[in-house]
């Protein structure tokens, strides 16, 4: 297994790290014994990083079962994350984090994040409530080791909120599609030029860049390297990268594991030739000739003075065609902080044309921003949005107990 240094605490982190949401299950339950041998597969194969959360159901009770089970809590690191959307006083933070530790049977997380922060304002709702002091009161105890986010919005509010705090590492949704979505590239270089460690989710895109590339994709893989899959081309470009310290992966299967533990181990920092960097530009390129909308993400438009993500309804948008209309309106809902206190939405354009002025794609954004609306938003969306965020606190009640 190659190591890359957390220069933050210098901890030595497994370039690849186990994503425990996607544990093997029967009818909807984690079956412990599979989660066992899937979990202790990974530690034998040098994986260190486990990421979990308080929403996954059952995911931090079963990781707590195996660490303690097989007496190996002090040979990984745990990171899990606060349910900020539950939040609504103080007393929350201490009320979660205390669940969070009787699940994982441990009197400490190592890396502890405010879980799926999507704006400054979230942010700034959190700092009100007395997060931070929190927080460091809990290292100040040496209940939390490492204190970070994890992000789901705008680029520029990832900056924002990265120069916001001196924080100790951060999590991001990265892969070769999704260059210029979210934090991407500009915002993983920014949180790595201030010395921060930058773990990924998403990598494969919740599996479609192993299993669903389009075809015409897959043959510009198998023309350059016969027998490379899908899932190691996107690894590979990921760990290839500096600015990347981990990568996580909601590996349920051992085959799984073997198969990522090995190109982990034999991927180095720019190890990829320039010609295996010209095949990822070109499977890029069959992306975007399935794009409605030629945005690239530059960033230009915003700030909206509606509060609209408008690169992020764009990536969304032009996702639910180039990898499936679900999947484009789960990313769609993260751009536009769906689960958050102020979410936002395209309706919310007022057609000030402030947009289309700065644009050097001239792209019709106010008309295209309709669209959006029509295939993102349908009253399914809006519905099922609605109901929820009314369940969403009951629900996460019951998998409290």
């Amino acid at each position: 297994m190659q190591y890359r240094k957390d220069k933050k605490s210098n901890n030595e982190l497994s370039a690849l790290g186990m994503g425990v949401m996607r544990l093997p299950a029967t009818l909807g339950k984690v079956d412990l014994q599979k989660a066992d041998e899937v979990i202790m597969a990974a530690i034998n194969s040098g994986i260190n990083y486990f990421d979990t959360a308080y929403i996954y159901p059952g995911s931090e009770v079963a990781l707590g079962y195996v660490l303690d089970k097989n007496k190996v809590r002090d040979k990984v690191y745990i990171a899990t994350k606060l349910p900020i959307f539950l939040c609504q006083k103080r007393e929350d933070f201490d009320k979660y984090f205390s669940t969070q530790l009787e699940r994982l049977k441990t009197d400490y997380i190592d890396y502890y994040l405010l879980h799926m922060l999507c704006n400054q304002s979230d942010f700034d709702r959190l700092k009100n409530l007395g997060v931070l002091q929190w927080a460091e009161e809990k290292r100040q105890q040496g209940k939390i080791k490492q204190f970070g986010f994890s992000f789901h919005g705008a680029t520029d509010d990832f900056i924002s909120i990265t120069d916001s705090y001196d924080w100790d590492f951060c999590m991001i949704q990265y892969n070769y599609v999704n260059i210029n979505y979210q934090a991407g590239l500009k915002g993983l270089q920014h949180a790595h030029s201030k010395g921060m460690p930058v773990f990924i989710m998403e990598p494969l895109l919740g599996g479609r860049l192993a299993n669903a590339l389009p075809e015409k994709a897959v043959k510009i893989m198998k023309a350059n390297n016969a027998t490379a899959t899908p899932a190691a081309w996107a690894l590979r470009w990921l760990w290839n990268q500096p600015e990347v310290t981990l990568v996580l992966s909601g590996m349920n299967q051992v085959a799984q594991i073997t198969e990522n533990t090995t190109l982990a181990t034999q991927t180095e920092i720019n190890s990829m030739t320039a010609a295996e960097l010209v095949v990822i530009d070109q499977v890029i390129q069959v992306f975007a000739e399935s794009y409605k909308i030629p945005c690239t993400g530059c960033n230009y438009c915003l700030p909206c003075p509606a509060n609209i993500n408008i690169p992020g309804a764009f990536a969304g948008y032009n996702s639910s065609f180039a990898i499936g209309r679900m999947a484009g309106m789960g990313q769609y809902a993260q751009s536009m902080s769906a689960t958050s206190a102020n979410p936002s939405s395209v309706t919310k354009c007022v057609r000030c044309g402030k947009c289309e002025k700065h644009c050097p794609q001239n792209i019709k954004i106010m008309d295209s921003l309709i669209d959006v609306k029509n295939r993102m938003e349908p009253p399914v969306y809006r519905f099922g949005l609605a109901i929820f965020r009314k369940i969403v606190h009951r629900k996460n009640k019951k998998v409290a107990k």
